[in-house]
């Protein structure tokens, strides 16, 4: 995607995001089956979130759980390098991966950072409250410049 960092160096990384309804914490190979079965489980609805009708993914016909770890490595290393943030959505009182949140560098000259976000099917009533928790946390808290993040 890109080589170089989206933060600046001396930036401390939020570890996570916490409000009652859900809370975020960095993606990683951890998540890998609960992720899988997230997603594979939501895919027209992740399809039909405002942001996701362009970008590819998910995959229609799912992928495998081998596939999934890959990708969720990628994420892990773009974390670590700085260059893309990845955060998984739990459910506080279940411990569920109930969706993910991405933030990368813009892929058009209108906006600084990318960002985009989606639920499971059966959270949906989360999407808007998501939505309107990471932008005011990424407002607030991170140096991004102009966000692309299709409201709610």
């Amino acid at each position: 995607m890109n080589d170089h960092a989206l933060v600046p160096d001396d930036f401390v990384i939020p570890p996570d995001l916490v409000t009652p309804r859900f809370r975020l914490e960095p993606l990683g190979p951890q998540h890998n089956a609960a992720d899988h079965a997230a997603w594979t489980g939501s895919i027209e609805h992740i399809l039909a979130t405002p942001g996701f009708q362009d970008r590819g993914w998910p995959p229609a016909a799912g992928m495998t759980l081998e596939a999934n770890l890959d990708d969720l490595q990628r994420h892990a290393n773009d974390f670590a390098q700085r260059r893309g943030f990845t955060y998984t959505v739990i459910e506080p009182a279940s411990g569920e991966v109930i969706g993910c949140v991405y933030i990368y560098p813009s892929r058009s000259d209108d906006h600084d950072t990318d960002v985009s976000s989606w639920v499971r099917a059966d959270r949906a009533e989360l999407d808007a409250p998501l939505y309107e928790a990471v932008a005011a946390w990424l407002s607030r808290d991170w140096p991004l410049g102009t966000l692309d993040y299709h409201p709610r």
